[in-house]
Formats: structure tokens, sequence, C-alpha cells
């Protein structure tokens, strides 16, 4: 039987077809342009708003931050309201995949929705279940294919003489668990993510083809891949020990590697 190969290309045509920023996107919260400064100053505080739109005739037409509302203490809201630049703006179409790399350079963005502005994206936003699936869909490719070159790369079960005995010692464990379940299929299947980094950053061949640059420079970035598997894995917050910046960078490099891994044929 053919194997089925699941690829990032798959992934990201999921995610552009179905899933869009609409799904993380919140609604932009506004009030009249003739509102009292100090009395939306306040609204805001209590609700935590570092932003808000501003409407004149029902409609948004720009937006205060709280900011600047401290420093200005009276007047109305109107007289402060910062007009929608284009690069604030994205259109609720836009495909989730799409989003990440804008956010990297920009703390907010305003969403479109049939010319008008209705909603807002933070990074904060992030958080939210659809980009933890993108996320998550992205990290379990790469496993994936670290496994597929393991395979390729290593064997008659060659891989065994590399790994370290602890590590070799711990997949035998569950493999022999799974036997007494008569669950168990290839040892190979019980190795960790650690277990197929170091296999595949052992490989003086696989280093290369994967652009990697060094073994300490492979190891340290899919450490950090791990690191977000983990905490995807237990609904843990995404930038814990690190930033969106880093994070966002960390998905892009994951993609890319991605890509690298699977133009490898067996």
């Amino acid at each position: 039987m053919k194997q089925l190969k699941s690829r990032s290309q798959d992934l990201r045509g999921l995610f552009e077809r179905n899933i869009t920023i609409e799904y993380v996107a919140e609604p932009l919260k506004a009030v009249s342009a003739d509102a009292d400064i100090s009395k939306v100053l306040h609204w805001m505080e209590v609700k935590d708003f570092d932003v808000i739109g501003v409407e004149t005739n029902e409609t948004i037409t720009g937006y205060v931050e709280r900011s600047t509302l401290i420093r200005s203490q009276s007047g109305k809201c109107g007289d402060y309201q910062q007009i929608f630049h284009p690069k604030e703006l994205i259109a609720i179409s836009t495909p989730l995949m799409k989003l990440l790399p804008i956010l990297q350079k920009r703390q907010r963005l305003f969403v479109l929705d049939c010319n008008q502005v209705t909603g807002i994206i933070t990074c904060g936003d992030l958080q939210k279940a659809p980009v933890r699936m993108l996320l998550f869909g992205l990290v379990t490719l790469l496993e994936m294919n670290l496994l597929r070159l393991v395979r390729l790369y290593y064997p008659q079960d060659s891989w065994q003489k590399v790994l370290k005995a602890d590590r070799l010692e711990a997949a035998q464990k569950l493999w022999r668990e799974s036997q007494e379940r008569n669950e168990a299929t290839d040892l190979l299947d019980y190795l960790q993510f650690c277990d197929k980094r170091d296999l595949v950053l052992n490989h003086p061949e696989l280093l290369e083809q994967l652009d990697l640059k060094s073994k300490r420079a492979g190891e340290r970035f899919l450490k950090s891949a791990e690191k977000l598997r983990n905490r995807l894995a237990h609904a843990q917050s995404l930038v814990s020990g690190s930033s969106w910046t880093e994070l966002i960078s960390l998905a892009e490099a994951m993609e890319k590697l991605l890509i690298q891994c699977e133009e490898i044929e067996s």
C-alpha cells in the first residue's frame, strides 16, 4: 500500500480556503465623536481597552488611544481621533496564514468588512484556537517529516547505534508495553521529538540538505519548536519565556524547514 504524505501545502491550503481572520478578530467597540473624554477614559480603564473606535453618523471613522485621552483629559473624542491608515487595515476575508507576518510588524490591525471597519486584531488574539490549530499542524507535520527522514537515512535500524542508550531504552520500553496490548508497530514509532531531532542533526548529509547551518543552530531551533509543541499540547501561553516576534519568526522558520524536508524524496 502506498503511504500517503501530509504536506505543508495541504495545511496551507486548508487554512487559506477555510479559515480566515474572521475567526480570531474581536468587534471594535466604538463611541460617538461627541462623547466626553473623561467618561470615555473611565470606561476604557474599567474595560482595559487600549483603543476604541470613534463613530460619526453611526459609522466608525477613526480611533482614539487611551494614552492620548490620558494626556488630553478634557474635550470630545472626535477632537483626538486618528484616521485609519491603509497599513492598519486588513480585510475580514484575509487567510489566517497571512496574518502572522503582518502582525509581526504592527501591534494591531483594524478589520474591514464591506468597506467598513468593524473589528480589531492584536497579538493577544493569536492565543485563540484557530491559530493554535495552525501552529500545532505545522509542528506535527514537521515531526512526521523528521521521522520520515530518519527512516530514509538510517536503514536497517542503524539509528539504534547513534541514539543515546537511555533514549533507546525509553523507546523500547514503550514498544514492549504496546506489544503487550497487541498495539505495537515499529520501534521507530516510539521515538520522541528530541530523539528524531538528534538523529537528524547527527547525520551530516541531512544537516546540509536542510540548510540548518550547524548542528548547534539546528538543535537550538528544533528545541524551540519542541517547546512550542509542548505549550500547545498543554494549552499554555504561546509566548511563555519569549515574545510574539520570536513566536512568529519561529512559525515561519518551521514552515520553511518543513518545505525543505518535503523536498527530500524517498
